[in-house]
């Protein structure tokens, strides 16, 4: 990869891979410096890693540093998870995003990646494999529990508006 498409890389990929990592992570600052880190170890692999392949290798790469800094945060401090049990009737929503934010929160990790990656980020399945290190199948399946548990927590459309 030239200068010239690192460059362009950055301008084309940027925003995408900072909007998947903060809405895994949640914390601003640390999602810019994941993303921050992804691209600097494309510079550093820049002569191995051809301009087709720069959006799956940040993609992937922005995800394992979230994944590395998750695992660190659990063994420095008992880090709880955001899928405590909440009362959902103690919150009243009046706006379908916070609802459907809260729903992709409580999703188990994988399971949120993948939806992320196909739902908003438009990933085939099988770019979601190369990713996630999962085969085809096993990224079809999470999709599906993912949006089945997506479903089942929204409910009706009666019961949201």
């Amino acid at each position: 990869m030239t200068i010239t498409e690192y460059n362009k890389s950055v301008d084309i990929n940027a925003d995408g891979v900072f909007r998947f990592i903060l809405k895994n992570n949640g914390d601003e600052e640390s999602s810019r410096d994941i993303v921050q880190e992804a691209f600097v170890r494309l510079w550093t692999k820049r002569k191995n890693v051809p301009f087709e392949k720069a959006k799956t290798y940040l993609f992937t790469t922005a995800y394992h540093i979230l994944i590395d800094m998750v695992r660190k945060e659990k063994n420095k401090m008992a880090y709880i998870t955001s899928n405590s049990l909440e009362s959902q009737s103690s919150n009243d929503f009046s706006d379908l995003r916070e609802i459907l934010e809260k729903a992709v929160a409580q999703l188990p990790e994988i399971q949120r990646t993948v939806v992320m990656l196909r739902d908003y980020e438009g990933y085939s399945y099988k770019e979601i494999g190369e990713i996630t290190n999962l085969n085809e199948s096993q990224v079809k399946v999470y999709i599906y529990r993912a949006r089945k548990f997506l479903k089942e927590y929204i409910g009706s459309m009666d019961v949201v508006i």
